[in-house]
C-alpha cells in the first residue's frame, strides 16, 4: 500500500462517518418509547463524536496531500427503535474493523503521527459498539 491508497481508504472512512451522522440524526429524531430514552441521549453523544471523527479524518487526508470526500453513502431508513439500533451497531462494528486496519496501515507506512490521530476514533468507536450492544441486550 502507498500513501495514495491509504488516502483513498481514509476517504471511505470519512464517507462512512458522514453516513453515521445522517443515520444518528434520523434515529435520535424518530426512535420513540420510554425504553429508548436513555439510549437516545447516548446516540446524541455518539452523533457529536461522529462529527469529530469526520473532522479528524478530513484533517488527516488533507495533511497527507489528499482532498477530503464530500460523498455521503446511501443511508438506510429505520424508524423502529430496535431496527435502528441494529443498523447503528452494524455500522459501528464495520467502522471499528476499519479503524483497527487503518491504525495498523498507518504504522506500516511510517505515519506514526496519523496512527496516533486515529487512535481516539478507534477507542470511541469501540465504546459506541459496547453501548449499542448493551442497549440491544447483547
Amino acid at each position: 500500500m502507498d500513501t495514495d491508497g491509504f488516502i483513498a481508504l481514509l476517504n471511505e472512512d470519512l464517507e462512512s462517518e458522514y453516513r453515521s451522522i445522517v443515520q444518528y440524526v434520523q434515529h435520535t429524531a424518530t426512535i420513540k418509547g420510554a425504553e429508548y430514552l436513555s439510549i437516545i441521549e447516548e446516540l446524541r453523544q455518539h452523533l457529536g463524536q461522529e462529527l469529530d471523527h469526520a473532522s479528524t479524518l478530513a484533517e488527516q487526508i488533507d495533511f497527507l496531500g489528499g482532498v477530503p470526500s464530500v460523498r455521503v453513502p446511501e443511508v438506510p431508513v429505520a424508524t423502529d427503535g430496535a431496527d435502528a439500533l441494529r443498523l447503528d451497531l452494524e455500522l459501528e462494528q464495520e467502522q471499528l474493523r476499519r479503524y483497527r486496519e487503518r491504525v495498523e496501515q498507518a504504522q506500516e507506512l511510517g505515519l506514526s503521527d496519523v496512527a496516533e490521530a486515529l487512535r481516539p476514533l478507534l477507542q470511541q468507536t469501540q465504546d459506541h459498539v459496547m453501548d449499542l450492544q448493551t442497549a440491544l441486550g447483547k
